[in-house]
């Protein structure tokens, strides 16, 4: 696929620059009334694992694919998934299909969270093979 539509790119270029900028902000929140220590903040939540960020990114391109959506011709690597994420991307989506005429579009995407969730744990992430090339299929 081609680049992005002159105006997509522009509005994807201002939205970084404004979450940039946001994120850049020397301004902090109050504390609030009755703190024990101005240096005693909420905890920092814990990163999320190879599993999750692997169940959330497959199942949302997946169900992207199925309900195709504008950006769901992207490929693989612009998706930012991994080739094992892909193999998974592409089985969720065979199977989200074939519920699909049997069931319905709602439990399709349904079946595709399932999937998606099993196999990500079941690979740990499938976060291997992430190289710029791979043969056709």
């Amino acid at each position: 696929m081609g680049t992005m539509p002159r105006t997509a790119r522009y509005a994807a270029h201002t939205l970084l620059a404004a979450l940039a900028l946001t994120g850049c902000s020397s301004s902090a929140p109050p504390p609030a009334a009755g703190s024990a220590s101005p240096s005693a903040g909420p905890a920092t939540p814990a990163p999320p694992s190879p599993v999750q960020v692997c169940t959330s990114l497959v199942s949302y391109w997946a169900k992207e694919t199925l309900l195709g959506t504008t950006w769901s011709g992207l490929d693989w690597e612009q998706k930012g998934l991994s080739n094992a994420q892909y193999a998974i991307h592409e089985d969720a989506v065979a199977a989200g299909r074939a519920e699909e005429r049997t069931t319905g579009r709602d439990k399709a995407l349904e079946l595709i969270d399932r999937f998606v969730a099993q196999r990500c744990a079941d690979e740990g992430g499938a976060t291997t093979s992430s190289e710029n090339w791979r043969p056709p299929t």
